[in-house]
This record gives C-alpha cells, sequence and structure tokens, in this order.
C-alpha cells in the first residue's frame, strides 16, 4: 500500500489546487482553492478558456461580480471531480470588514445554489482576522460553512472554535518558512524535521486542544513544504495537500502510522481558553511569526487578485 492509500484510512485527503483536471487521479474527498491557485491555473493554456468566457458573459457587471461568477466556475468544474466540498475564497481585501466578507460570501453561495450546488458542498474561505472570524461565526449561524484559512497561532484556532466554524486550516508550511528564515545558518534541518517542524508542533496543539476539550471545529492542515510534514500530522481530522506531494505520497511505499490520536489527547493536560477581542488581538501581536504571516498571506492574496483582474480586464 503508497502513503497516500495509508493516509486515507485515517485523515480525509484533499487537493490543493486549482488544475482541477489533476484532482482526479488522487480521489481526494474535498479540494480547496484560493486566489494564486486559481490564478496559476488561468494562466495555463487549457484553462484560459475559462476566464474568457466568463469576462464575457458577467464582464459588464463590473469586477466583483466578474471574480466572484469565475471563483463559482472553478468551484463548479470541481465538484465534478470529487464527492465531497470545494472551498471558494472571500477577496483577502475585505479581511478586516465584517459586513462586506458576510455579503461577499452570501453571494457566492447564491451563484453556487443557482447552478444547483447545495449549500453543504462549499466552504467559504475567510482570513482569520478578528472580523473574518466574527463574520464566519455570522455565517455558520445562518447555514453557511466556513473554512478558516491564514491560520498561524494558537489564538486565532480558539477563536475559530469559539465562533463554531466547521473547518481551520492551519499553515504549517508557512510557519516553518519563518521560523527558518530567522535561524538563518543555524537552523538545522534534520533536527527540525518531522515531529519537531514547528509547523507541524503548531497544528498537533491546535488538534489536541480541540479533541480534548470537544470543539467540533474540524482541522485541516495546509500549505505543505516536505511530505515529512504531512506524514508528522497523519491522524489530523484533514490535510489540504499539493498534486505534487499527492504524486509523492502515491509513489512511496513505506509504511504510514497515524501520528495524531484523538483519543489520547483526551487526556492530555491542557487547559481550556478563550479570547475576547481585546485579548485576542493582544495574543496576536505578541506572536511575531502569526502577526507576520497574516500580513503577509493577505497581502499576497490581495495582489493575486489585483492580477486575477487584469487579466479580467484584459480579455
Amino acid at each position: 500500500m503508497n502513503q497516500l492509500d495509508a493516509l486515507k484510512q485515517f485523515t480525509t485527503v484533499v487537493a490543493d489546487t486549482g488544475d482541477f483536471r489533476q484532482i482526479a487521479a488522487y480521489a481526494p474527498r474535498d479540494a480547496t482553492t484560493n486566489p494564486s491557485l486559481v490564478l496559476k491555473a488561468v494562466q495555463k493554456p487549457e484553462y484560459a478558456h475559462l476566464l474568457q468566457e466568463t469576462v464575457a458573459r458577467y464582464g459588464s457587471q463590473g469586477l466583483d461580480e466578474t471574480m466572484n461568477r469565475l471563483l463559482v466556475r472553478f468551484g463548479i468544474e470541481i465538484l465534478q471531480h470529487i464527492p465531497g466540498r470545494v472551498s471558494t475564497e472571500v477577496d483577502a481585501r475585505l479581511s478586516f470588514d465584517t459586513e462586506a466578507t458576510v455579503s461577499r460570501a452570501r453571494r457566492i453561495i447564491d451563484l453556487y445554489q443557482g447552478e444547483g450546488v447545495h449549500v453543504d458542498r462549499i466552504l467559504i474561505k475567510i482570513a482569520s482576522t478578528w472580523e473574518g472570524i466574527q463574520a464566519a461565526a455570522r455565517l455558520e449561524r445562518d447555514g453557511i460553512h466556513t473554512n478558516l484559512t491564514l491560520l498561524f497561532s494558537f489564538c486565532q484556532a480558539v477563536a475559530c472554535g469559539q465562533a463554531k466554524v466547521q473547518l481551520i486550516s492551519p499553515f504549517v508550511g508557512r510557519i516553518y518558512d519563518w521560523y527558518k528564515k530567522q535561524a538563518g545558518a543555524a537552523w538545522d534541518e534534520a533536527a527540525m524535521a518531522g515531529a519537531n517542524d514547528p509547523g507541524v508542533q503548531s497544528v498537533r496543539n491546535i488538534f489536541n486542544f480541540y479533541k480534548k476539550h470537544g470543539i467540533a471545529t474540524e482541522v485541516m492542515g495546509a500549505s505543505f513544504r516536505n511530505v515529512g510534514q504531512i506524514t508528522a500530522l497523519a491522524g489530523c481530522d484533514l490535510l489540504t495537500i499539493s498534486p505534487d506531494l499527492l504524486a509523492q505520497l502515491a509513489a512511496t511505499e513505506a509504511p504510514l502510522s497515524p501520528a495524531l490520536d484523538a483519543e489520547a489527547a483526551r487526556s492530555l493536560d491542557t487547559p481550556f481558553v478563550t479570547y475576547d477581542e481585546a485579548g485576542f488581538r493582544y495574543a496576536l501581536n505578541e506572536d511575531a511569526m502569526a502577526t507576520e504571516k497574516l500580513a503577509e498571506g493577505i497581502r499576497a492574496f490581495a495582489a493575486d487578485t489585483f492580477k486575477l483582474e487584469a487579466l479580467m480586464k484584459a480579455a
């Protein structure tokens, strides 16, 4: 049995791509997209027509609506290749505007439903800012499920659990990137691999906290740099994995056992904590890595949204 098949025995495998033609080969249950992945896809010849057709049909309705239509078009294509859910992201430029995030999320859901897609097959991706988490809480109360992304810190995860969001996406690889860069020449790759990887440790701590305290929010590790980070999180609720790393797992026959255990987490001495807005903002501010990576991630997604808009204008 290869490692991908082994992983599927105790973790839900999710494809992290906008390239829906690659998805079927790995038979994931769910799939995730973001502006960067959609931008990458529409620049490939086999997907360029999706952008052109969307602009031709909806371009007169403004950039926001055309973008919504493009994201939903990709989501619908992806849903034809998976049995589960697709995550579609709200514009990162709305990350500090609760009302606008709620409004955009509802519009995306309306478009999916207009195409006959049930609300339970969609996760609305929202950045894990305080404003984003509050927007997600409101959406969840209305039966719209959310995936809180750009999550780097324990306080973000705690606030998401309080908000009863459906799923969180802690970014393993970007946490790893930050600590590696900070260490510079002192970084010891071998010593910081696997269970010692700071990104892996972050997800493990969140997973254990949720399971200990009966928090129903799903934990989906994301943003992987290598297979070792994935195998060190085997047993996590879900893992969203790029096609390149899915291929590496499928090509590896080495045995794989769960590294995370929900039952074992329930016996840990993990204190319960909560955050109000002031406490959340202070805790996030105290975490230099999370503060920097959250801001950087929002800027990067916003920049790729601008690039997508430029392609729409030129189409």
